[in-house]
């Protein structure tokens, strides 16, 4: 292999991406019905107008009035009021003439995951859905909307599931066209997913888009050491960029490097300066890379268009135990993390940076009864990834996963959440067939 590969099969996947039931659960599921109280045809009238002799309203005394809909004839009122049969025949020979054109208008607006199992109704339908006029039609409809993407591995075995948000719904979506060395999900942007791993003792990175199965290998770094990655697309230019954080391998500092899709190689940038750093912590954000660091105290910002490095003297709350950071909408960039020393005083909290003063500004609050259910004991491991101000968190002890949307102030449980070991890894994911891996 030379490092790329897609599937050889194009019909290989129909089979393997099911719906695995629906995903959402909130508070007013479990919100009481309102009963109305039930009256006894034989009960004793006990009301201070009892008395009186009123008229009999019954429906069996009352003269029953026959009236048709007002602006409509009779006929009209009789074809209306008619019961459709959801066994309509429909017919063939008119749809297997459907035009090229409309059929890809129809088809990209289907959502994604379900056109997995279109692909098996006919040849023509499966050449279709891989024709760049259908590509072309399905980059101009809106976006399905936000999911959740989990991976793992059971016995070296790729394994994917992914939540759509607006369906509600979990589906399985086969990964085994990627090689064994795939091991860390990098992350997710605009339908394309970055993984890295070690071959051997090779660091490899790879770009993959799950619906169209195709993925390939990027060109090795120049310092090619393990190391944080962070993957954007930009839609428009129809590119992508990796960057490389800085970091210290042995004795030495390893300089910034980014990946450009249109020159297909990495460019050397300036060397982080910062002593003691959380890498494993960072967000995108309006072009821009945020990192928590200790040494200096508070962020370290990377400006992608300049390759240089910026400090922001922005300190963390008190007593925070762990933080992550979250990338918003319209430059906003969030703080999640655990504040309290005891298990009985912690709580859940986001904060929000003010980009004028370098502060984190308290927006909201973790429930406690949402907190005690994700975390049962205080040093249980918690993941926390963000988009369009949404924000999930994931606990693998618990198999759970919450998440809070930050401009409905609204909090609500995924249900069936398919976190299935310690190995599962989990990123937001937008899934798209016109996201190109070159």
């Amino acid at each position: 292999m030379d490092g790329s590969g897609d599937s050889s099969d194009s019909g290989s996947a129909v089979s393997s991406v099911k719906p695995m039931g629906n995903g959402f659960s909130g508070e007013d599921d479990r919100c009481p019905k309102q009963v109305s109280p039930v009256r006894g045809s034989g009960s004793r009238n006990t009301s201070p107008l009892g008395c009186v002799r009123s008229r009999n309203t019954s429906p069996s005394r009352q003269k029953v009035v026959k009236t048709k809909p007002r602006g409509l004839d009779e006929e009209t009122a009789a074809t209306f009021g008619k019961a459709v049969h959801p066994d309509v025949q429909m017919e063939d020979n008119i749809w297997a003439m459907l035009p090229e054109d409309l059929l890809n208008e129809i088809l990209a607006r289907v959502p994604p995951f379900m056109i997995f199992r279109l692909r098996c109704v006919c040849k023509r339908w499966n050449a279709i859905l891989q024709d760049k006029s259908f590509i072309k039609f399905h980059s101009q409809v809106p976006s399905h909307g936000p999911c959740l993407l989990t991976f793992w591995k059971n016995s070296q075995t790729p394994q994917c599931s992914v939540f759509s948000l607006p369906l509600k719904t979990w589906y399985r979506i086969p990964f085994t066209f990627l090689p064994q060395w795939a091991f860390w999900l990098v992350g997710s942007s605009a339908g394309l997913v970055c993984f890295s791993g070690l071959d051997g003792l090779v660091f490899k990175t790879l770009v993959c888009n799950p619906l169209t199965q195709t993925w390939r290998t990027l060109p090795s770094m120049h310092y090619n050491q393990q190391r944080q990655l962070i993957m954007v697309v930009d839609r428009k230019d129809r590119s992508f960029k990796v960057i490389a954080t800085s970091d210290i391998y042995g004795d030495k500092s390893l300089p910034t490097e980014v990946y450009d899709s249109k020159l297909n190689s990495w460019s050397i940038h300036q060397i982080m300066p910062a002593v003691n750093l959380c890498s494993s912590k960072m967000a995108y954000c309006d072009s821009r890379l945020y990192l928590e660091t200790l040494s200096p105290l508070g962020l370290m910002m990377y400006r992608l268009d300049t390759g240089y490095w910026e400090h922001i003297p922005a300190k963390f709350p008190r007593s925070l135990l762990d933080g992550y950071l979250v990338a918003g909408t319209q430059k906003r960039l969030f703080l999640v993390g655990r504040i309290g020393l005891y298990s009985t005083l912690q709580s859940m909290r986001i904060w929000e940076l003010d980009h004028a003063k370098f502060i984190w500004v308290e927006i909201s609050r973790m429930p406690p009864k949402y907190f005690r259910s994700l975390l049962r004991l205080s040093a249980e491991r918690f993941e926390c990834s963000g988009q369009d101000n949404l924000i999930c968190f994931t606990s693998w002890n618990q198999g759970k996963g919450l998440l809070y949307d930050v401009d409905k102030k609204m909090w609500s449980w995924i249900a069936g959440c398919a976190l299935q070991s310690y190995n599962s890894q989990v990123c937001f994911y937008e899934p798209r067939f016109d996201a190109s891996i070159y």
